[in-house]
């Protein structure tokens, strides 16, 4: 594998990205946070993580013009993941506060939690995984990952629904549209489980 590969980590004010960095860091992953469109285009691939509302990621993305190259890139076939609120905003809209529309890569809607149990879902849960994909392999049903979220992707497809937790209901956790990834947790908190995804995602370049 070439060293010359490189990640772009988008930057836009909502997310934990030096954790992500430092987890990529660890594989040997190489890797860049910016908010550079130009540097965005020139990676071999793209993470998107994020914290916080969708509608202000969705804004903050509009305001630079990274939402178009992000729709742009992950259409042209470039590999992109997006993490927790990242995952999300993968989706074509969502009920977060007000309807705010989405990336538009994968079906379906962003919908608040409906469970009985603690909202925000935070800690550990485990997978169930229906189906494999690139960043699953090697992963073994049952497997433990960390969650923070309050609200979930609802897919339309269940094509798209790779791997999900339960919590009080069905919770997609990891979702795909060939070359394109979401996580809803965060792989950079899940111990051993999320740096074998994190190695798988940069192997699949």
């Amino acid at each position: 594998m070439s060293d010359c590969k490189r990640i772009a980590i988008i930057d836009y004010g909502m997310g934990n990205l030096l954790s992500v960095k430092k987890a990529l860091d660890f594989i040997g992953a190489n890797s860049i946070i910016t908010s550079d469109t130009d540097e965005i285009k020139k990676s071999d691939a793209i993470i998107l993580p994020g914290v916080g509302a969708f509608p202000d990621a969705m804004a903050s993305l509009s305001e630079n013009g990274i939402d178009k190259v992000i729709i742009e890139e992950a259409k042209s076939g470039k590999l992109f993941m997006g993490i927790c609120l990242g995952m999300q905003l993968l989706f074509d809209e969502s009920e977060e506060f007000k309807l705010t529309k989405g990336l538009g890569l994968i079906k379906g809607r962003v919908r608040k939690l409906q469970t009985e149990y603690k909202i925000p879902h935070m800690g550990w849960n485990s997978l169930n995984i229906p189906k494999e994909c690139g960043v699953l392999k090697g992963i073994k049903e049952g497997s433990y990952v960390y969650f923070v979220h309050s609200y979930y992707g609802d897919v339309e497809n269940e094509e798209n629904l790779n791997a999900y937790c339960d919590y009080g209901s069905k919770v997609p956790a990891v979702v795909s549209d060939k070359n394109v990834f979401g996580l809803q947790f965060h792989p950079e908190k899940s111990g051993d489980v999320g740096i074998k995804m994190l190695k798988n995602f940069w192997e699949l370049i």
